[in-house]
C-alpha cells in the first residue's frame, strides 16, 4: 500500500498544476495518468490543434506573398511531415513536463484509477497498485461527444481526436457543430485546400460569443471559403461509393452535403466512466461531478476540477482550479482569481474575450460606456496585411472601471491578458490609457480603444 497526502487522477493541465502547487505546500503527491502525460490539451487538443493552425496560416501568408512583393514557388503541403512536426512539438513539451514533475519529487504513476472509498484507490497498469491518500483530486477531463445520429459509426466519421492525425487532406470536409472546435478545424482545413461545410443546429455559430463577434467570425470563415448552414439539423449520415453524404434539414427543406471525412464537433462530456466503486456516493448531475466553490465533492476528502466538474472547458481554467484546489487541500488561501477567465478562438485574425459583453452588462441592469476601435487604423495591422478587426471595451458608466473586452485582431490571444489583469485589478479606462505601449504594435490598440479615440 502506497501512502500519500494527495493523489491526483489525471495528468492534464489541471492535474499537472495541482501537483506542482501541492509539492510547494509540502504535500507528498502522486499523479496518476492512464494515457499520455499532458491530457487532452497537450496530446489531442490545444497544442496539436494550434500547431496545425499555425501551418495553415503560414499557407495563407504564402498565397498572399505577391502582395508584399515576394515571388513564391510551388508550395506543397506534406501532411506526413506536418504530422511528424506536430508529434515532435507534443513530444518535446511532454518530456519537459515529465522532467519538471520529477524535479519536484512528484511520483508519476501510469495506470487507470478506480476509487474504492474516500482515501483509497486501486491503480491498474502494468501492475495493480493500492494507494492510500488523505485527499483525492479528480482531474480526468472530458472527451468528444458522439451524438446518436444514424451513421455516426461509419468509416470516415471522426471526432477531433482522429482529425488531428490525418495524413491526407480531405477534398471535402463536413463539420457537424459550429462551436470553437468546429470553427478552428474549418479554418485550418480550408487553408489546406479542403472544401469545408459547417452544419450547425443553432441559429448561429459560436454561440458563446456576443452576436457582433460571432457574425464577424462567420463572415471571416465564409471569406476563407467555408460554407455555413445554421438552424440545420442532421438526420442521418450515409455511406456512398465516393465517400459520405450528410443529410440535414434547413428551413424545413431536406438538404445533403457530400464528404470524404465528416467531423463530429458537437461538444465534450466529462470522463468519469469506471472511476468510482458502486455506492461511493459521489453526486453527479448531467454527467459532471458536483462540487462546491472549494472543489469539494459530496464525499469528504474527494475533490474535482476542470472539465469533469462541469465548469468552463478551458485548459487555463483547469490549471487555475488545480492550483486553488491544492491550496484548499493544504489548508492555505487560494491564489488564482477564477471569476474572470479569458477565452480565445484561433482563427486568423484571432478572437478573444474576457468579462462582460455590452449586451450582458445591459441585461444585468448596469449603466455602462463602451468604446470600439477599428484595427484598420492600427499601423502593425496595415503593414502586415492583416484583416481589419476591432477591439471593444465595456466599462462602468460612472467609475469607468473596466468590465469586459472583446478582440478580433492579430495576437488577440496575447493582448487579452492585459484586459484580464486590468479587470482583476479593478483598473479604469483612464488608468489603462495612461500606459505607454511601443509603436508599431498590435497592443497599442489597447490605448486607443480605452481612450475612445477612433
Amino acid at each position: 500500500m502506497e501512502k500519500y497526502d494527495l493523489a491526483i487522477i489525471g495528468g492534464g493541465p489541471g492535474g499537472y498544476e495541482a501537483a506542482l502547487a501541492a509539492t510547494g505546500y509540502g504535500l507528498k503527491t502522486v499523479l496518476i495518468e492512464q494515457a499520455a502525460l499532458g491530457g487532452t490539451c497537450l496530446n489531442r487538443g490545444c497544442i496539436p490543434t494550434k500547431t496545425l493552425l499555425h501551418v495553415a496560416n503560414l499557407l495563407r501568408e504564402v498565397e498572399r506573398a505577391a502582395d508584399f512583393g515576394l515571388t513564391a514557388g510551388n508550395v506543397q503541403l506534406d501532411m506526413m511531415r506536418l504530422q511528424a512536426y506536430k508529434e515532435s512539438v507534443v513530444g518535446r513539451l511532454r518530456t519537459g513536463m515529465e522532467q519538471r514533475l520529477r524535479q519536484h519529487h512528484i511520483t508519476l504513476q501510469p495506470g487507470r484509477a478506480h476509487i474504492e472509498s474516500a482515501g483509497h484507490m486501486i491503480v491498474q497498469g502494468t501492475e495493480t497498485i493500492a494507494i492510500e491518500a488523505k485527499a483525492i483530486l479528480i482531474a480526468t477531463g472530458s472527451q468528444p461527444v458522439v451524438p446518436p445520429i444514424p451513421g455516426h459509426d461509419l468509416p470516415g466519421v471522426v471526432t477531433s481526436d482522429a482529425l488531428l492525425s490525418l495524413t491526407e487532406v480531405p477534398r471535402r470536409l463536413v463539420i457537424i457543430g459550429g462551436g470553437v472546435i468546429g470553427a478552428e478545424f474549418a479554418s485550418m482545413y480550408a487553408a489546406m485546400g479542403s472544401q469545408v461545410t459547417i452544419i450547425e443546429a443553432l441559429e448561429r455559430i459560436l454561440l458563446n460569443l456576443d452576436k457582433e463577434m460571432a457574425q464577424s467570425a462567420k463572415l471571416l470563415l465564409k471569406k476563407q471559403g467555408v460554407a455555413i448552414h445554421t438552424a440545420a439539423r442532421v438526420t442521418e449520415i450515409l455511406s456512398e461509393e465516393d465517400g459520405l453524404r450528410c443529410c440535414y434539414t434547413e428551413n424545413e427543406q431536406p438538404e445533403t452535403a457530400a464528404a470524404d471525412v465528416l467531423l463530429l464537433a458537437v461538444g465534450r462530456y466529462p470522463c468519469t466512466e469506471g472511476l468510482f466503486a458502486d455506492g461511493i456516493g459521489i453526486a453527479i448531475e448531467r454527467g459532471h461531478i458536483v462540487t462546491d466553490e472549494y472543489y469539494r465533492t459530496s464525499v469528504p476528502g474527494i475533490y474535482a476540477i476542470g472539465d469533469v466538474n462541469g465548469g468552463i472547458q478551458l485548459a487555463h481554467a483547469a490549471a487555475a482550479q488545480g492550483r486553488n484546489a491544492a491550496a484548499v487541500i493544504a489548508g492555505q488561501k487560494t491564489a488564482m482569481e477564477t471569476a474572470w477567465v479569458p477565452s480565445c478562438i484561433y482563427l486568423e485574425p484571432e478572437l478573444a474575450a474576457v468579462g462582460l459583453t455590452l449586451d450582458q452588462a445591459r441585461a444585468q441592469g448596469k449603466k455602462v460606456v463602451s468604446h470600439k476601435y477599428s484595427m484598420g487604423a492600427n499601423g502593425k495591422t496595415v503593414l502586415s496585411g492583416g484583416e481589419r478587426g476591432y477591439l471593444r471595451v465595456v466599462a462602468d458608466a460612472a467609475s469607468h472601471q473596466l468590465l469586459g473586452a472583446q478582440l478580433m485582431c492579430s495576437r488577440a490571444s496575447d493582448i487579452v491578458s492585459e484586459f484580464t489583469a486590468a479587470i482583476v485589478a479593478g483598473q479604469t479606462l483612464e488608468q489603462l490609457g495612461s500606459i505607454i505601449r511601443p509603436h508599431p504594435t498590435f497592443s497599442e490598440a489597447v490605448g486607443e480603444v480605452v481612450r475612445g479615440e477612433n
